[in-house]
């Protein structure tokens, strides 16, 4: 069942430059909040963007998950759950641990600045995360980001460092 003030697992997604504005057509988000589309206030942001969308190219989004995970991994021990990464976004899911969502971030946005070494923007600002605080919610997570890989068709883990989840409340 959960606890619903234990957070077991949180979900992660990261968006490259320029590719979600406010007032997208798929709707968006601010501070939790979902809104509807918007065209002028996308052709607003749009109009302000100081360097183009920034895509990551199929052949290379395999290195990039390998950096960040590598990262997250090394860095801040962290095991990885579940991992894609796809032409202008990617999710990952871990357990909950001891650090703050915005350095779990920041590791992974700085480990693909790094790995690609581009002298412009590759990542939004912001980021969505959601916290997990049911067994069946880590694991509708878990399988919707392993669809994203079998979408591309990637095996559901394309990376060795992905690990199983084993919760802590439920064995």
């Amino acid at each position: 069942m959960g606890n619903p003030n234990i957070t077991l697992a949180i979900m992660y997604t990261l968006s490259t430059y320029g590719t979600w504005l406010r007032g997208d057509a798929r709707g968006w988000v601010d501070d939790g909040m979902v809104f509807p589309p918007d065209p002028q206030l996308e052709a607003y942001d749009k109009g302000r963007l100081k360097h183009p969308p920034f895509y990551f190219d199929r052949e290379l989004r395999h290195g990039i998950g390998q950096a960040m995970g590598d990262a997250l991994t090394s860095r801040l021990k962290i095991p990885i759950l579940a991992m894609c990464v796809q032409s202008w976004h990617t999710h990952f899911v871990t357990p909950a641990n001891a650090h703050e969502v915005s350095e779990v971030v920041k590791c992974a946005k700085d480990a693909v600045r790094w790995h690609l070494r581009v002298a412009r923007p590759v990542w939004a600002a912001d980021y969505d995360k959601r916290f997990c605080f049911k067994e069946s919610a880590v694991l509708n997570r878990i399988d919707y980001v392993e669809r994203h890989n079998l979408a591309d068709g990637l095996p559901r883990r394309p990376w060795t460092f992905i690990t199983d989840w084993h919760s802590p409340y439920f064995t």
